[in-house]
């Protein structure tokens, strides 16, 4: 059996994973920065392979801790693109196992490297192995909604205006060190932006699978008492008034939504929780 040297980072393993005309590849124990990637280079696309991901259930937990990738993912699973199990046990290397080849990936310290067998009697085996062993595997079941649902109701029941801030604000969070700016915040923030009511963004966000409307007071109240919101009365028929969301932090106005999750998550970063 030969393996050939195909890549030097994860990105570049992956495209040589994808090359192949398979219509299933099985990625068996990928680390947390392996799963990212397969999302990212998945999104969006629609000449890859159909993913099965057989993973530790710890490492699948601490990636979709993060709002962006768990949502991408989300969009993914909706889209019969990928299919998450969990890995009872573990394996030496993350694989990527077709039915005409396997891939390993090998990892030193900071360097990568894939090295790739085509040896039809082991690859056959490889994937029979591995396919059997996903089939047993409980399902891995995401709680983030899928992106799009999250864009396109945000759209349709807050404003598109608020919907293009929502997508810039949280891709400026993307990766911020030390920011508290998740995707409660971000709601808010965009809210506050756009002058929305409380009552509104919160049944929203609960609706679609964000939070519930306990969260969302509870994030609102933190952030009122760090000056980034405000809040005004607006009278209603019957019932208490409704609260409307205003940005508090002279810095916050007249900025755009990047701006405005940049010094929000600067003036939480400088105050403890």
């Amino acid at each position: 059996m030969v393996s050939n040297l195909l890549a030097a980072d994860v990105e570049a393993a992956l495209e040589a994973a994808f090359a192949g005309d398979d219509d299933e590849l099985l990625v068996v124990d990928p680390s947390a920065e392996t799963i990212v990637s397969l999302v990212e280079t998945a999104v969006g696309r629609d000449d890859l392979p159909e993913l099965s991901m057989l993973a530790d259930e710890r490492t699948l937990k601490d990636v979709t801790d993060d709002f962006v990738v768990a949502s991408r993912a989300a969009d993914l699973v909706a889209d019969g693109a990928l299919d998450l199990r969990v890995l009872d046990g573990e394996v030496d290397n993350a694989l990527f196992v077709s039915p005409s080849r396997v891939v390993a990936l090998v990892t030193a310290g900071d360097d990568v490297a894939a090295l790739s067998t085509d040896e039809d009697e082991f690859v056959d085996e490889v994937y029979e192995s591995h396919r059997d062993a996903f089939d047993e595997a409980e399902p891995y079941t995401l709680r983030t909604p899928a992106i799009s649902r999250v864009r396109e109701t945000m759209e349709s029941e807050i404003g598109s205006e608020a919907r293009d801030d929502f997508d810039a604000a949280l891709a400026a969070t993307e990766g911020a060190d030390g920011a508290d700016l998740d995707e409660v915040t971000v709601s808010l923030l965009v809210a506050a932006k756009n002058d929305v009511l409380l009552y509104d963004i919160s049944k929203w966000g609960e609706d679609v699978g964000i939070a519930s409307k306990a969260t969302f007071s509870r994030t609102k109240t933190r952030l009122e008492d760090l000056g980034i919101i405000d809040t005004e009365k607006v009278p209603i028929d019957v019932g208490r008034p409704r609260l409307r969301l205003k940005l508090g932090d002279e810095r916050l106005r007249g900025v755009d939504a990047a701006e405005l999750a940049a010094e929000a998550a600067e003036m939480m970063a400088a105050t403890p929780a």
